[in-house]
């Protein structure tokens, strides 16, 4: 998410990735400050800030889409299913929860050291 009016998202190829320009003139940035943006086809997509100087500055970004795994094959007749290893309860701390634990820990500190 970003300010609308402060930023936008600007769809881009490879080289003007790189040299922070867009050479296509009938491209139209995305501006909601919300936008979404459908990776459906494999391969590098580019984007960056068409506003100022900020693509220079290093908002920009580059996004690698995988090709879709082929599905495993159907078991044989009479051949034994295979079933995933069950799953523990409780699973270990996903990076969202790490990120927002390290966020209110600083936060804490801040407002100790203030």
């Amino acid at each position: 998410m970003y300010t609308p009016g402060t930023h936008n998202v600007l769809k881009v190829n490879g080289a003007d990735f790189k040299q922070c320009v867009s050479s296509n003139a009938s491209a139209v940035p995305l501006t909601s400050g919300n936008d979404v943006i459908a990776l459906s086809t494999p391969g590098k997509k580019w984007y960056i800030c068409d506003v100022a100087d900020h693509c220079s500055k290093g908002m920009k970004l580059v996004i690698t889409v995988s090709a879709a795994e082929a599905p495993m094959p159907a078991p044989l007749p009479g051949s034994p299913a295979l079933t995933p290893p069950p799953t523990s309860a409780a699973g270990g701390v996903s990076p969202l929860k790490s990120f927002a634990l390290m966020v209110a820990v600083m936060a804490a500190y801040r407002m100790i050291m203030a």
